[in-house]
């Protein structure tokens, strides 16, 4: 989740995991991939063809629809009570990432040259969640060291 859970925060949780709720949690996750889906479409302007911007979208997107199914999982375990074991973890992981994998390397191949974009967009995308995810945890950490 972007808002690190403290146990204040506890008592949040739904009972069960939904997607609504993951939606409505991660708002500001969603208004800044939006926002750089639309700001990626203003390099048609510097470009030929609409291709590389719409592969900058794509990969922003692929990367937004991947974070978001990412917290529903971890939501949905943490609703569960039960503990979660690295096998699930790993299996969850690898099928996520394989997934991404080949959807993002088969849009870079069909779009050869522009549609390498998709790539972009998924760094770029990625880097900016880890910080929004990150600069909560850290004022947390902050908050709770010791005076």
């Amino acid at each position: 989740m972007t808002e690190p859970t403290t146990s204040a925060d506890i008592s949040d949780l739904p009972d069960r995991a939904t997607w609504g709720r993951v939606v409505r949690d991660q708002r500001k996750v969603e208004i800044v991939a939006l926002g750089l889906m639309i700001f990626s479409l203003w390099f048609r302007q510097l470009s030929d063809s609409w291709v590389l911007p719409l592969s900058l979208a794509a990969g922003i997107a692929l990367a937004l629809v991947n974070h978001l199914v990412t917290e529903h999982w971890l939501l949905r375990t943490i609703t569960s009570g039960e503990p979660m074991t690295k096998v699930q973890l790993r299996r969850f992981t690898m099928v996520r990432l394989a997934v991404l994998t080949v959807v993002a390397v088969a849009w870079t191949v069909v779009f050869w040259r522009d549609g390498v974009g998709v790539l972009l967009g998924l760094a770029i995308f990625r880097l900016i969640a880890l910080v929004m995810t990150t600069i909560p945890l850290l004022k947390e950490l902050k908050n709770d060291a010791p005076h």
